[in-house]
């Protein structure tokens, strides 16, 4: 079930595509457990705050790589439910990139490819071609039963440029992190129904996102993301678990990475919208590193 911040389907949603799950990548991703103090108690000076958010958007793991995934629907009433997938992701000239495979109810692979940057789009196969995901499909699930949309996915409020530094708070992880508040650009707010801002948590070490919510005009939580773990391979942090929540509904849907190859080699046609025709052929066995629940 999508939340009521969505826009309504029969409107043209205008917003810049940009980041997304390739966020749960960035370079930034940091060690639970770790509690350092606050950092700052005050407000931070603009340029600052406009340095953090900057180097924030151009980090990212490393390279290409590749995640095993799994996404938990654990809904306020009823079973739990399993979907799993694959995900890979870049890095081109137009920004961060991103090809998402997930099984649906009936076993069919479901693909969706997320071009981020100025200008940045979605597409699904389907229908024997790559499509542009319009207005209606970005705001619904990616699969019936999941609290995840292409708009949960490509997070573009990160992006939006009225972004104010609101605090130095803790994070659900318990560490330092700056908050971050958005409001929806004035040009485009129509299109976003019941959002009228966003607040992102960034580490405060580490320059990371840790957690996300978007707001109503009534400055009401309508739904929020958030890291459970992280684990390290290597000398890099990558996701274990992160939760996708509808504070109205109180439904949830949980990530779980359960494998991870960095430092790949995918080729240049990989992220291609027209490579979707076909599943995507997966690392060696040998190369993933696997990432226990």
């Amino acid at each position: 079930m999508h939340f009521a911040g969505c826009p309504p389907p029969a409107r043209y949603w205008r917003a810049v595509l940009w980041l997304g799950l390739a966020t749960l990548g960035a370079r930034a991703a940091v060690p639970a457990g770790s509690f350092p103090e606050l950092l700052n108690q005050g407000k931070i000076e603009p340029l600052e705050a406009a340095r953090i958010l900057q180097e924030f958007r151009q980090a990212g793991i490393r390279g290409e790589f590749f995640l095993e995934v799994e996404f938990r629907a654990r809904p306020a009433r009823g079973p739990e439910r399993v979907y799993r997938g694959r995900l890979w992701g870049g890095r081109n000239d137009r920004g961060a990139t991103l090809r998402l495979e997930l099984l649906d109810a009936e076993g069919a692979s479901q693909r969706w490819l997320v071009q981020n940057g100025v200008g940045g789009q979605v597409w699904q196969w389907r229908h024997g071609r790559a499509e542009v995901l319009g207005p209606r499909d970005l705001c619904r699930p990616l699969i019936p039963g999941l609290e995840i949309t292409a708009f949960d996915v490509q997070m573009p409020f990160l992006y939006w440029p009225e972004a104010t530094f609101e605090k130095t708070t803790r994070s659900v992880l318990g560490r330092p992190a700056y908050a971050f508040r958005v409001l929806v650009p004035a040009a485009v707010a129509a299109e976003y129904g019941e959002i009228a801002a966003a607040r992102a948590f960034l580490d405060t070490q580490f320059n990371a996102l840790i957690q996300t919510e978007l707001i109503s005009p009534t400055n009401r939580v309508l739904k929020s993301f958030a890291f459970v773990s992280l684990k390290k391979i290597g000398d890099q942090y990558v996701p274990k678990q992160a939760d996708y929540r509808n504070e109205v509904t109180r439904d949830k849907t949980r990530l779980q990475i359960t494998g991870a190859a960095l430092n790949l080699m995918l080729g240049a046609n990989f992220f291609a919208p027209d490579s979707l025709a076909e599943p995507a052929p997966l690392p060696s066995p040998d190369l993933i590193v696997r990432i226990a629940p």
